[in-house]
C-alpha cells in the first residue's frame, strides 16, 4: 500500500470528506439507518444533514489542484484545451462506467431481497446513452447510482475553467501588457457565481452553480504563492464572509473553510511536510474510487441485512459498519484495477461497451 504524497493534507481532506459522503448516503438511503436510528439518532441526524456538504470540500480541492497543474504562475500552460478536457473525461469516466456495471449488477440483486426507493430501477438506453457523456442531469434521466451527478459537475467545472484560462493566454499572448487574465477571469466567475448564480437551485445541473467553490480552490493556490499570500487570503476570506453575509448558506460556510486551510498550508509550507496518518494519505488517494463504488455496496448489505435481520437495532448499526468498511475495501480493489492501471485503446473501447452491454443485459432481465 503506498502512502507517500506530494500533498499529505490535500489527501487527508479529500479522506476526511470523502467518508462524510459515504456516511451520509449511508443515513440517507435504505432500511438499516431507520433501525439504527432508535439507538443513535443524534449522529444519523448529523450525516443525514450535514454529510452531503462535503462535497464542496472535493469541489475546492479540484479547483486548487487544476489551478496547480494548469497554470501555477497564473498563465495558462494550456495550449489544447480541448485535448485536456477528454484526458479530463478518461480519467473521470473509465472507472465511473466500471462502478455503473457494479451499480447495475447490484441493483438487480438487491431488488431480490428489499424494496426500497433507493435501488434504481433496471436502465432504459436513453439513460444509458446519457450516462456515457455525463449528460443524465441535464437531458433529466434518473440517475443510475447516488453521487454521480458530482462527476457530470467535476468535468463541466473542468472545462469551464480550462477554456476560460486558455482565451486567456491566448489574448495575454496578443497582448504583452496584459497579464494575469486568467486568474482574474476564474475571480469574476467565482464572485458571478457566489453571489448570483448559486442562488438559483434550478442551475444545480451546471457548472455555474458550483464554480464558485471550485473558483475559490483555484484562488487560494495562485494567491498563496504569494510573498503577501497572507494578505490575499485575508482578502479571499473577507470575500466569502461578505457573500455570507449577502445570503447565508452552509455549503459555501464550508467550502470558504477548506479554501482558507489550503491557502494557509500552502503559505506557511505545511502541505509538503506535515505529517498526516498513513491510512487518510491513502484512503486520499482512493477517494474518487469510493465515492464512486460505495453506494452499489451499501444496497447490497442493506438489502442483506434487511432480509436477515429486520428491524434490528444493533445488528443494523453494525450492517452500517460493514457497509463503510466495503465501500473502502471495494473503492480501494477499484482504484487498483481500474483507476491507477494506464489507459489503453483497449480499455477506453471496452469500458463503454461493456456498460452499455450490462445495462441492456439489465433491462432485459427486469422485462
Amino acid at each position: 500500500m503506498r502512502t507517500t504524497s506530494r500533498m499529505p493534507c490535500v489527501d487527508a481532506l479529500k479522506a476526511i470528506a470523502c467518508l462524510l459522503i459515504v456516511l451520509h448516503h449511508l443515513a440517507f438511503y435504505g432500511p438499516m439507518s431507520d433501525a439504527a436510528y432508535t439507538l443513535v439518532p443524534a449522529v444519523i441526524d448529523f450525516f443525514y444533514q450535514y454529510g452531503r456538504m462535503a462535497v464542496q470540500a472535493f469541489f475546492v480541492i479540484a479547483g486548487f489542484l487544476m489551478a496547480a497543474k494548469f497554470a501555477p504562475h497564473g498563465k495558462a500552460l494550456l495550449t489544447q484545451p480541448m485535448q485536456a478536457i477528454y484526458q479530463r473525461y478518461l480519467r473521470l469516466a473509465i472507472p465511473y462506467l466500471v462502478a455503473l456495471i457494479c451499480s447495475i449488477v447490484c441493483a438487480s440483486l438487491a431488488r431480490v431481497w428489499l424494496t426500497d426507493d433507493a435501488i434504481p430501477d433496471a436502465p432504459t438506453a436513453m439513460q444509458l446513452l446519457a450516462h456515457v457523456f455525463f449528460l443524465q442531469d441535464l437531458v433529466g434521466q434518473d440517475a443510475l447510482s447516488a453521487g454521480v451527478w458530482y462527476v457530470a459537475i467535476d468535468l463541466q467545472l473542468f472545462s469551464l475553467a480550462a477554456l476560460l484560462m486558455w482565451c486567456a493566454g491566448r489574448i495575454e499572448a496578443r497582448y504583452a501588457k496584459l497579464s494575469l487574465l486568467g486568474p482574474i477571469a476564474i475571480a469574476l466567475l467565482t464572485a458571478t457565481s457566489l453571489f448570483f448564480f448559486n442562488l438559483h437551485e434550478g442551475l444545480d445541473t451546471t457548472a455555474f452553480y458550483f464554480f464558485g467553490s471550485y473558483g475559490l480552490g483555484a484562488l487560494a493556490y495562485w494567491v498563496s504563492r504569494r510573498k503577501d499570500g497572507m494578505c490575499w487570503l485575508a482578502l479571499l476570506s473577507t470575500a466569502v464572509m461578505a457573500v455570507l453575509l449577502f445570503d447565508f448558506r452552509s455549503r459555501i460556510l464550508v467550502a470558504g473553510g477548506v479554501m482558507l486551510v489550503l491557502g494557509l498550508a500552502r503559505q506557511t509550507g505545511a502541505m509538503e511536510v506535515m505529517p498526516m496518518p498513513r491510512f487518510l494519505v491513502y484512503l486520499g488517494r482512493i477517494s474518487y474510487s469510493v465515492f464512486l463504488i460505495h453506494f452499489p455496496l451499501c444496497l447490497i448489505v442493506n438489502a442483506a441485512y434487511f432480509h436477515f435481520f429486520p428491524e434490528q437495532v444493533v445488528a443494523s448499526l453494525i450492517g452500517m459498519t460493514v457497509a463503510l468498511a466495503a465501500s473502502i475495501g471495494g473503492g480501494a480493489l477499484l482504484f487498483k484495477w481500474v483507476e491507477s492501471r494506464p489507459m489503453t485503446s483497449r480499455k477506453r473501447l471496452l469500458t463503454p461497451a461493456g456498460f452499455l452491454v450490462s445495462g441492456m443485459l439489465a433491462a432485459k432481465q427486469a422485462s
